[in-house]
C-alpha cells in the first residue's frame, strides 16, 4: 500500500511543482488523507522534499541543450584555446544568472531551514501565502495586459532581474503555500519577462535549488534506509519525473494563448480549502 500511496505523492509532486499552485499546499492536504504505514515520520518528512530529484530531472532532460555548457565545438567558446574552449559562453553565463538569483534562498534555506519548518509550516501560513499570491497573479497580469514584456528569452535576463527574481524566490523559501514558480514568474513578470521567459528561467532555477534541498535533507536523514523506506522513494522519485515531464510540456504549450490569471483564482479556491479544513479540524 505504501508503494501505491507514493506513486499518489508523485503524480501530486510532478503537477504542482510546476505549476503556480504551491506544491505544499496541495501535500498538507493530501497528507491529512493518506499516510503512510511502514516509514517514520522523520523519512516521511525526507522523501516529501528528495521526491522532486526526479521532477528536477524531467527539467534536465527537456532543457539539456540550453542549459548543458560544454560540446565540443560550441557555437560560441568561452575562450580560444584551453578547456574554456569546450565551454559555449551564453550558457554559461546563463548559469551566472541563475547561481546569482539562488544566493538569497540558499543562505536562508541553510541558515534556517529548521527554525521555518517549525514556525511556518503550518496551515494558516499555507491558506494566506496562496491566497496572497493567487491575488498577486491577478492583478500582475491584469496590469501587463496591454504591456509588451521588455525581455523574450531566458538567455537575455540581466543580472539585475535575476537578483530580483531571486529575491521573490527568498519569500518562497520562507513562507510556505507562496510556490516558489508562482513566486519567481510574479517577480519576472512585473519587471518585464515574458511568461514564456518567466517560465523557462524559473524551471532552470529548481535544478541548483531543489537539488541543493534534497541533499540537505538526505544528509540530515541520514543513508540508513530500510527496503521499504528505499522503495517507497524510487517510486515517488519516477512518478514525479514522468509526470513533470508531460506538465511542463503541457504549461509551456499553454501560457502561449493564454495568460497565469486562472492559477491566480485556483490558489484563492484552495487557500479558503485549506482555512476552512484544518480550521474545522482544529
Amino acid at each position: 500500500m505504501d508503494i501505491l500511496k507514493s506513486v499518489l505523492f508523485g503524480i501530486v509532486e510532478g503537477i504542482t511543482e510546476w505549476l503556480p499552485v504551491s506544491s505544499t499546499g496541495h501535500m498538507i492536504l493530501l497528507e491529512e488523507f493518506v499516510k503512510f504505514e511502514d516509514v517514520s515520520k522523520e523519512f516521511f518528512s525526507m522523501f516529501e522534499v528528495v521526491i522532486q530529484l526526479g521532477a528536477i530531472l524531467a527539467v534536465v532532460l527537456l532543457y539539456f541543450k540550453d542549459i548543458w555548457p560544454f560540446a565540443k565545438e560550441p557555437k560560441i567558446p568561452y575562450a580560444k584555446t584551453g578547456l574554456f574552449a569546450h565551454v559555449d559562453k551564453p550558457i554559461m553565463i546563463l548559469w551566472y544568472k541563475i547561481l546569482l538569483a539562488c544566493v538569497p534562498a540558499a543562505i536562508v534555506g541553510i541558515a534556517l531551514d529548521d527554525l521555518l519548518e517549525k514556525y511556518l509550516y503550518n496551515s494558516l501560513v499555507v491558506g494566506t501565502m496562496l491566497i496572497l499570491f493567487g491575488i498577486a497573479f491577478i492583478v500582475v497580469e491584469n496590469k501587463n495586459k496591454d504591456l509588451k514584456p521588455v525581455t523574450l528569452k531566458a538567455s537575455k535576463i540581466t543580472y539585475k532581474q535575476a537578483l530580483i527574481i531571486g529575491l521573490f524566490q527568498l519569500i518562497a523559501a520562507i513562507f510556505p503555500g507562496t510556490s516558489r514558480s508562482g513566486a519567481t514568474i510574479i517577480g519576472a513578470l512585473m519587471i518585464g519577462v515574458s511568461r514564456k521567459a518567466a517560465a523557462d528561467f524559473t524551471f532552470y532555477l529548481a535544478i541548483p535549488v531543489m537539488f541543493g534541498a534534497s541533499l540537505l535533507k538526505i544528509v540530515k536523514f541520514g543513508f540508513h534506509f530500510t527496503g521499504a523506506e528505499a522503495a517507497v522513494l524510487l517510486v515517488g522519485m519516477i512518478v514525479a519525473f514522468a509526470v513533470s515531464y508531460v506538465v511542463i510540456k503541457m504549461l509551456l504549450g499553454y501560457i502561449k494563448q493564454h495568460d497565469f490569471k486562472v492559477f491566480g483564482w485556483y490558489r484563492i479556491a484552495l487557500g479558503i480549502v485549506v482555512w476552512l479544513y484544518f480550521g474545522l479540524i482544529g
